[in-house]
């Protein structure tokens, strides 16, 4: 998991502790890890398959909503003969309500592949090239302080590869949490980076930056006169059928079943409900909503080839090392990890104050998401442990449930 989260977290913990306001309490002071632990060891699960034997990823649930202290969590395996969704602990840390097998979530970062995803198709009908500058589509955007759009290219910005800041290093948490449901215009959130110098030269290294994302949206509506919203529901949305993934924009509530969404902000603290927010502070590099079902489904056609033709799922496909000992690489708004049962599985992962999201598929027809309704505020085991399940539902997916 790409760690944009810990330094949000932080300021977080500063914010609350001089007073500002990011929702009433979860659970009438209730820490946390208390509440989680009502209903950890009560998971359940709707399995459409009828011979997978899930005991590791149950464990690695259990695990998530008692020593890592998430309130609740949801996994969803899939594969072509049927699906999975195992949950454990809880939506709701007022009513103890369970987590529902087809809750929504906001997915953060996963909304990146699907940015890339509109991109690359612009790319294959010839109306974007990959390796021309962005200057060429954002004329004059990306200037000051030594940013340059004329030294950066679509490549750069999809692989963050591009040297620019990443906004959030910047953006001040008190200005969010002050006012949750305020809008963000891009165009600002943009400025907010390009008042710092580049991180290092065009090409020349990896920096996981969100503002890469932002002017790849921003690239979108340039070249399609529409919002990168309406592209991606009609390029992928629609034709795929995900009936239960938004593009929400400035509209602060999650339609249909959800988990409320909780921060700690600070160890021992109780978890503080931020579900409402806008999201328009994550924007292109973030907003988005979705459920497993759906996000399963996306993943699969993405990495089958079955939204972008076949030279532009190589180019999405071609990785570079990112410098992470676990053998992570990125490609474009893509990453790879290995599996402990040999190969590959490809997917992203997301964080947005509320929710935590990593999802991944394989190229045979396996696809898991994993969810946890707390973040900032879980600890670095969390990260771990929901890759973990990601990997053994595939891995068990192999073993099990394409058998």
């Amino acid at each position: 998991m790409i760690k944009r989260k810990h330094a949000l977290g932080g300021a977080l913990a500063l914010a609350v502790a001089v007073g500002v306001a990011v929702g009433g309490p979860a659970g009438n002071g209730m820490p946390g890890r208390g509440a989680a632990a009502v209903t950890a060891a009560g998971s359940t699960t709707a399995d459409s398959t009828g011979a997978a034997d899930h005991t590791r990823l149950r464990a690695l649930l259990q695990r998530l909503t008692t020593v890592d202290g998430g309130p609740g969590a949801l996994v969803e395996v899939r594969d072509r003969r049927g699906s999975a969704v195992l949950t454990s602990g809880v939506a709701d840390v007022r009513s103890h309500a369970p987590m529902r097998r087809d809750s929504r979530f906001r997915i953060g970062s996963m909304t990146k592949p699907f940015v890339a995803t509109v991109v690359l198709q612009l790319v294959g009908e010839r109306r974007v090239v990959l390796d021309a500058p962005v200057e060429r589509y954002l004329p004059g955007v990306v200037r000051g302080h030594g940013n340059d759009g004329r030294l950066i290219t679509v490549r750069q910005l999809l692989q963050h590869t591009s040297g620019l800041p990443d906004y959030l290093t910047y953006l001040t948490p008190r200005e969010v949490l002050k006012d949750p449901l305020a809008h963000h215009d891009t165009r600002d959130l943009v400025n907010i980076a390009l008042a710092h110098p580049p991180a290092f030269e065009p090409g020349t290294r990896w920096h996981y930056s969100n503002t890469n994302y932002l002017l790849a949206g921003m690239l979108i509506e340039k070249v399609t006169g529409h919002t990168y919203g309406e592209e991606i529901r009609r390029r992928i949305i629609t034709p795929l059928g995900l009936r239960e993934t938004y593009v929400p924009g400035d509209a602060s509530a999650i339609p249909g079943p959800h988990p409320r969404g909780y921060v700690r902000p600070g160890e021992g603290a109780p978890l503080m409900d931020i579900t409402a927010i806008n999201p328009s502070v994550a924007g292109s590099a973030g907003e988005m909503i979705s459920s497993g079902t759906d996000l399963d489904r996306f993943l699969d056609a993405l990495v089958r080839g079955r939204l972008l033709r076949p030279a532009q799922r190589r180019e999405m496909m071609k990785t570079r090392p990112t410098g992470n000992p676990d053998g992570r690489a990125y490609g474009l708004g893509l990453e790879s990890r290995p599996l402990p049962c040999g190969g590959l599985y490809w997917g992203h992962g997301g964080d947005i104050p509320g929710y935590e999201t990593v999802g991944g598929a394989t190229v045979d027809g396996r696809q898991a998401t994993v969810l946890v309704n707390v973040d900032p505020g879980g600890p670095e085991a969390q990260d771990d442990d929901m890759r973990a399940a990601v990997r053994t539902a595939l891995c068990d997916g192999r073993s099990s449930v394409s058998r």
